[in-house]
């Protein structure tokens, strides 16, 4: 069932199953922060990166090409728009904050310029329980990310690279460069 509290940006277009993904990843970043003893500031950052890394992720293929046309990811694959649009969409709206934006706008391909708010919601995006795969293996590493954060990163970075090359896609060159920069 959806999280109806979740506070989304008025713009959003997200089905009730994105919603509830969404309020997952939330919801984990959350328990991390606190985990973690992050500062206030940070650990906003951290929740409102989840909030509205898949808010335009359910918004037809014309909105998201409009909003992505002027930069990398002007030929980019459409599952991959959605992060890029939200972000550009935050930043037209005022959202200022460097870590944010660029977690929200990189969440999907990866980035090696992050802060540790794009790597949190690439883990919690990747880790978040309602997914189905490999749910003992993501359980254990979520459970883990509060005293080895960078281990556990260097982990999801791996096992997502390895699923992405299975499934006969792409790499982005920024992925290639996050698992350069971490392995």
């Amino acid at each position: 069932m959806p999280d109806r509290d979740l506070v989304l940006p008025t713009w959003s277009q997200v089905s009730d199953k994105r919603r509830a993904h969404i309020s997952r990843v939330t919801a984990l970043l959350g328990e991390w922060a606190v985990a973690m003893r992050l500062s206030p500031a940070e650990g906003e950052a951290w929740r409102d990166a989840g909030r509205w890394h898949d808010a335009l992720r359910d918004a037809p293929e014309k909105e998201l090409r409009a909003l992505t046309a002027d930069g990398t990811f002007a030929t980019a694959p459409v599952a991959v728009l959605h992060g890029p649009a939200a972000a550009a969409r935050l930043e037209r709206d005022g959202e200022s904050r460097a870590g944010v934006l660029l977690a929200v706008k990189w969440h999907t391909v990866g980035n090696p310029e992050w802060d540790r708010t794009g790597r949190a919601l690439f883990m919690a995006d990747f880790l978040e329980p309602g997914r189905s795969f490999m749910q003992a293996d993501r359980t254990f590493l979520s459970a883990q990310l509060p005293r080895d954060f960078d281990g556990v990163f260097r982990q999801a970075v791996r096992m997502r690279i390895e699923w992405t090359l299975r499934e006969g896609k792409a790499l982005f060159p920024e992925t290639v460069a996050l698992w350069n920069s971490v392995r």
